[in-house]
This record gives C-alpha cells, sequence and structure tokens, in this order.
C-alpha cells in the first residue's frame, strides 16, 4: 500500500509533540536535535511514526462515545466534536454532519462499530480523511477523496473500527 505523503499540518503536530516531550523531561536536548532533523526530513507519515516511536503517548484530549443497539443515531449542525468519538450500531443507521461542527483538534479520530447498518458522515469541505485502518466485512467504505485546490488543509479525520454487514458512506460538504 502507497505510503501518505506528510502534510505542513502533520510535521507541525509532530514537531509539536517532540517539543512538549522535551519540554516534560523525555527528551535530552542531544535526542532532540536527531529527532527535529528526522522529523524535518520525513517524506511519509510512517517516517514520522518511525520518529516518534519513542516519545511517550500524547494526550489523547477527550473522548465521547455513541451508541444505539437499533434505531437512530444522528449529529448535525453546530456539535461540539470530541478528539476522539466512538460510534457504535448494531442495526441502526448513523448520519455524522461534521460540517458545521465546531472542530477543535487538528485530528478528529471517528471509531465506528456497525453490525448490519448503514452510516453516513459528512466531513468538513477541507477535511482530510483517512480510512486506511478500517476494516470492512461486507462492502468497502464509499468515498472519493477531494483533489486539493491548494488552500488550507482543514482537519484530519481519521476514521478506523470495523464494520460487518453495514456500509459507511464519506463525503464532503458541498460548502
Amino acid at each position: 500500500m502507497e505510503e501518505i505523503v506528510v502534510t505542513e499540518k502533520d510535521r507541525d503536530a509532530a514537531v509539536r509533540r517532540l517539543r512538549d516531550a522535551y519540554a516534560d523531561g523525555h527528551v535530552t536536548h542531544e535526542e532532540m536535535d536527531g529527532l527535529l532533523h528526522r522529523l524535518l526530513t520525513a517524506g511519509t507519515r510512517g517516517e514520522l511514526r518511525a520518529a516518534l516511536a519513542t516519545l511517550p503517548e500524547e494526550d489523547p484530549g477527550t473522548t465521547a462515545e455513541i451508541a444505539a443497539a437499533a434505531g437512530r443515531i444522528r449529529r448535525r449542525g453546530p456539535w461540539q466534536v470530541p478528539r476522539t468519538l466512538k460510534v457504535q450500531s448494531a442495526l441502526g443507521h448513523v448520519r455524522l454532519d461534521l460540517s458545521r461542527a465546531i472542530i477543535e483538534h487538528p485530528v478528529v479520530d471517528i471509531e465506528v462499530r456497525l453490525g448490519t447498518g448503514r452510516a453516513t458522515i459528512t466531513v468538513p469541505r477541507d477535511a482530510i480523511v483517512d480510512v486506511e485502518e478500517l476494516a470492512t466485512g461486507w462492502k468497502a467504505p464509499l468515498y472519493r477523496p477531494r483533489r486539493r485546490s491548494g488552500g488550507a488543509a482543514g482537519p484530519t479525520i481519521r476514521i478506523t473500527g470495523a464494520m460487518g454487514l453495514g456500509r459507511l458512506r464519506i463525503r464532503h460538504a458541498r460548502r
């Protein structure tokens, strides 16, 4: 599988994590110099992860969970998106609309656990979506990445988890 190229936002987050580890005394000055060089010259996200592997785990921030055995799960409008969101539905329909949501984190992790239900996630127009760690049982997710227009990139939405017989559709907001 082709590695994802590092964006400036990825690199900034990695440098921030290194800086925090140094400030907390987890990294010596010499180690920081070497790691900083690796971070600034990394070409892929895999190289970034390898350089950060020796650092303590970063604070995951807030986590929220939404679950329903059957029925609907719906979030839309101006709602606060946590750093990590866990969504579980055995039989129901999940609809998450992040297009007008308040997203304060550069990376949002959405862990989806679907049984036989369907899910639709609408992400902001400028969001970067990563579905590499999503395990599918029956059908692959429906997602077509947006072409980059050269403007500033929005938040990274990482979608992980597992789907049984359900179907996940991911789309970018039109505005």
